[in-house]
């Protein structure tokens, strides 16, 4: 609620502090005495546009200061939390104008964008002037005052969760169907190049080896012939080298008595002759295994040539990199048909929660439906109360298909002269038929739904006797709960105020400014007693007064 409201250096405005009532708030003055000075100063911490013209001293800055008390209204924490603002009880928003014209802007004194101070606003003031038809046109507030009426709260809550996982479900699969397409579009000539690699047979080296395997071949009997000279003087010749070190290392053996260094010499010379002895042996062995096979240089030349084509046309240089273009060819090929057995489980997962958000949405058509008939049969009635005898409300639902709110478009239709000829509300309905009207359904409204408070600007606009004391006596009700705030030009709606507060203006030095005070209840009999029957009341209009105000 709106606990106070600073003003200084706007229009004829010097400097004013109201201090506002939790109840019915009723502001009166006689015509251009400010009262629309009021609602424009207001209007800035609403986050409607500034205008340097507005200053009264053009020395000064324009400064004005709502003071909001949010105790239980989640909404604002959630709002001040996530905008990194300071969380405290009393809620302190500020506007100010320069004498350049800049506009700054602030929330428990931190600067804030416009954007920020509209979006707070919002939820801290319902402002509905003369000629203002925004909000009630608007199809969201009229959804959710169906909604409000129709109990749908935790409903819709459940709806939008499953909504949401639904529409992510769908997002998700519609990529991975695209991931499909795309990934189509290259299997075959993926499958080719796998099966290429694949027939090819090739193991981790074999080209490196396959290559030294060739040179081999080539050179078989240059190198059998070289090894077998080898291992010929190594061990077959007349004098083979390693049995001429056997009969050296047996001549040094006598002389070890005479030489200590002698002994060790000997067992490096028989070492050696056992080193000797060993790599003829293995010698012998690689020249046994070395054969000159025309059919085997013909199959390594043909695996080598086949390996080397692949090489280039992979642009690789090696067997390893080979294998690894082929394992990530299989890692594609497998991704395809994962992605397949996604898209299933996908698919199974979107049908079901569109299957669930269905079920909810049809629910809550239902019970849109059923709270239309109460809705307009109120609405229409206190229409009527209010002085529009002839005027009709009536809701409009369709069938579209599923959104975040449902799968119903919601849309107030209104004929003002029961003509019959119903149109949107937004389109035909004028600024004193919609405060009136916005007045009759958020009387209806107020206990299902945590309103703000609520500002209503010259509500009374074309109507009297009757007429005003119900909408008077409707105010009285809705404010048992609510913050509201009026302007009023009937006595029928100022006599129902809890706090009455006039707007007039003084001469101050040579400038005549707009200042207001709180009546109390004899001012307020005497004011209401003019109001009845101008500057100087009769009795009769007194004792009217205060039969109105007493009542």
């Amino acid at each position: 609620m709106l606990q106070k409201l600073h003003i200084q250096n706007y229009a004829i405005i010097d400097e004013i502090v109201i201090d506002f009532s939790v109840n019915l708030n009723i502001i009166t003055g006689e015509t251009g005495a400010g009262k629309s000075i009021l609602m424009g100063a207001l209007s800035l911490i609403l986050g409607e546009r500034a205008e340097s013209t507005a200053l009264m001293n053009k020395e000064k800055k324009i400064v004005v200061e709502g003071f909001f008390k949010t105790t239980d209204r989640k909404e604002i924490k959630q709002f001040l939390k996530a905008n990194e603002l300071d969380v405290e009880e009393e809620l302190v928003i500020r506007r100010e104008i320069a004498v350049n014209g800049k506009s700054r802007a602030f929330i428990n004194d931190t600067p804030v964008n416009l954007a920020q101070l509209k979006t707070l606003s919002s939820l801290l003031v319902d402002l509905h002037q003369q000629f203002d038809t925004l909000e009630l046109g608007d199809s969201d507030f009229q959804r959710e005052v169906l909604d409000a009426l129709a109990g749908n709260g935790s409903l819709l809550t459940e709806y939008v969760g499953v909504f949401n996982h639904y529409s992510k479900a769908k997002k998700d699969l519609q990529q991975l169907q695209q991931q499909q397409t795309d990934a189509n579009a290259a299997l075959d000539y993926n499958q080719f190049l796998f099966d290429e690699l694949e027939e090819a047979d090739l193991k981790e080296n074999e080209l490196e080896e396959l290559d030294a395997e060739l040179k081999l071949l080539s050179n078989a009997e240059n190198v059998k012939q070289q090894l077998n000279a080898v291992y010929f003087e190594l061990k077959d010749s007349e004098q083979p080298i390693v049995q001429q070190l056997k009969l050296l290392s047996n001549k040094l053996h006598p002389l070890q008595q005479y030489h200590g260094a002698i002994e060790d010499l000997t067992k490096r010379l028989l070492s050696a002759q056992a080193e000797l002895q060993d790599i003829g042996e293995e010698l012998e062995n690689i020249d046994n295994g070395v054969q000159y096979s025309p059919e085997r240089i013909q199959l390594v030349n043909d695996k080598i040539s086949l390996g080397y084509k692949l090489l280039k046309k992979h642009n690789v240089n090696s067997t390893s990199e080979l294998l690894n273009i082929k394992e990530g060819l299989q890692q594609k090929l497998n991704d395809i048909l994962n992605i397949g057995e996604a898209i299933i489980a996908k698919q199974q997962l979107t049908e079901e929660l569109l299957k669930k958000a269905e079920e909810l949405a049809a629910v809550i058509t239902v019970n849109r439906n059923k709270a239309v008939k109460p809705f307009t049969e109120k609405v229409n009635s206190l229409l009527a109360q209010v002085g529009m005898p002839n005027a009709v409300i009536k809701v409009q639902l369709q069938k579209v298909a599923l959104y975040i709110d449902g799968a119903d478009a919601i849309e107030f239709l209104f004929d003002a002269n029961k003509s019959n000829r119903f149109e949107p509300l937004r389109k035909v309905a004028s600024g004193g038929e919609l405060s009136r009207l916005m007045l009759c359904i958020k009387s209806l409204v107020a206990k299902k739904l945590q309103l703000p408070t609520l500002i209503f600007d010259e509500i009374d606009t074309g109507i009297s006797g009757e007429a005003a004391k119900q909408v008077g006596v409707i105010m009285k009700e809705l404010s048992g709960a609510h913050q509201l705030i009026a302007i009023t030009h009937q006595p029928q709606i100022a006599a129902r105020a809890t706090a009455h507060y006039f707007v007039y203006k003084a001469i101050k030095g040579d400038a005549i400014h707009t200042a207001i005070r709180l009546l109390n209840n004899d001012e307020r009999i005497t004011t209401i007693a003019q109001m009845l029957s101008g500057e100087k009341p009769t009795a009769a209009a007194l004792e009217n007064a205060r039969e109105m105000v007493g009542n």
